[in-house]
């Protein structure tokens, strides 16, 4: 191995320990946030109309700057217990999300479970309020073996050190979660709005793979509020803006911006026809972010990509992150003669 190869990794090494031991460890997120519902909010949990829904998503970024950050996300969730006071309901759901990022193979497995209560006011699918909770376990880990240290570098060569073995592989906790959101539709279908909040890592597990726990390297809470809408401008376009902002530790983030889709098919229901659509969207001070897609009998399969605008542009060349996104919801036929549509947002 040669100096510089090593130094490369001494570099990824230092990088990844970093991201375990400070106490502003991230979450993983997605340019689709939709794409990933209970992730974000675990009142999201059941909140369509349908039997079922079935979600994916891969993300794939930094492939320009190095060894690429990969991340996986899949979930089902569906109506548990119907008509539990007139219109309302119980919906559960488990989601996976798996993310590998960097030459250690810094790895997060994630494992989630989700309740969530819907309870609708006045006329059924017009007003409604979800609070959900959420609970499960993460495990953390990274290979040591493709790593280097400090101490290995010594008189302009390389030895093999001692640092490593400081450190756990792997790390396991578990992590609580929970959410709320509102959701309206007025003017006879034709405007719905939603807006949320949720909690997550509420009880800050310690994350650290330090083999003598520092009790201060715990995984800080995010919260991040969800504001969406469609207004459905004639029977074929409609206009979906959206917001999310999320904060955790010292980091903050915000995306603003808005989907627009064209129903090129015909159907009775609007989440059964098909339809084609683009959006765009601005993640303060680090990217611009642009969607696309199509939406056909229950299906969405959508497309993202990542523009970076941040001081990393220079070493990024802009690239950022490429993301593939699939939902899948089976309609109810009891829908089709209702013609409802349940009054979520974007999310």
């Amino acid at each position: 191995m040669n100096i510089k190869q090593a130094t490369r990794k001494f570099a990824t090494a230092v990088l990844a320990v970093a991201a375990f031991m400070s106490a502003q460890a991230q979450d993983m997120h997605f340019t689709q946030f939709n794409g990933a519902p209970m992730m974000l909010n675990p009142a999201f949990t059941g909140s369509y109309t349908g039997m079922y829904r079935a979600t994916g998503i891969y993300r794939n970024q930094w492939s320009s700057v190095t060894t690429p950050y990969v991340t996986f996300g899949g979930g089902v969730d569906a109506p548990l217990f119907r008509d539990v006071a007139i219109a309302d309901y119980v919906g559960g759901g488990l989601s996976v999300y798996n993310d590998r990022s960097g030459d250690g193979n810094l790895a997060n497995m994630t494992a989630l479970a989700s309740l969530a209560y819907h309870k609708f006011f006045g006329d059924y699918s017009l007003k409604s309020l979800s609070i959900g909770l959420q609970g499960g376990f993460t495990q953390k880990s990274i290979d040591l073996s493709r790593l280097y240290w400090g101490d290995e570098f010594k008189n302009g060569g390389w030895q093999p050190g001692t640092t490593g073995e400081n450190l756990n592989p792997k790390t396991n906790y578990f992590t609580a979660n929970v959410g709320m959101n509102w959701q309206h539709s007025i003017s006879e279908g034709k405007f719905a709005y939603s807006v949320g909040v949720a909690g997550h890592n509420l009880n800050q597990p310690n994350e650290s793979l330090l083999k003598k726990q520092n009790n201060e390297v715990g995984l800080g809470m995010r919260i991040s509020t969800q504001i969406g809408a469609i207004w459905n401008a004639s029977e074929r376009f409609s206009v979906r803006p959206a917001v999310l902002y999320q904060t955790q530790t010292s980091a903050s983030e915000l995306i603003a911006g808005s989907e627009f889709l064209y129903i090129v098919g015909e159907s009775v229901i609007p989440s059964d026809a098909t339809g084609v659509f683009v959006g765009g969207y601005m993640r303060t001070g680090d990217a611009a972010l642009i969607t696309a897609g199509l939406e056909f009998k229950g299906f969405r399969l959508g497309f993202g990509y990542d523009y970076n605008i941040s001081d990393l542009k220079v070493a990024s060349g802009g690239n950022g992150g490429f993301e593939i996104a699939l939902r899948y919801v089976k309609a109810n036929p009891l829908d089709f003669a209702r013609r409802i549509a349940f009054p979520c947002a974007r999310f």
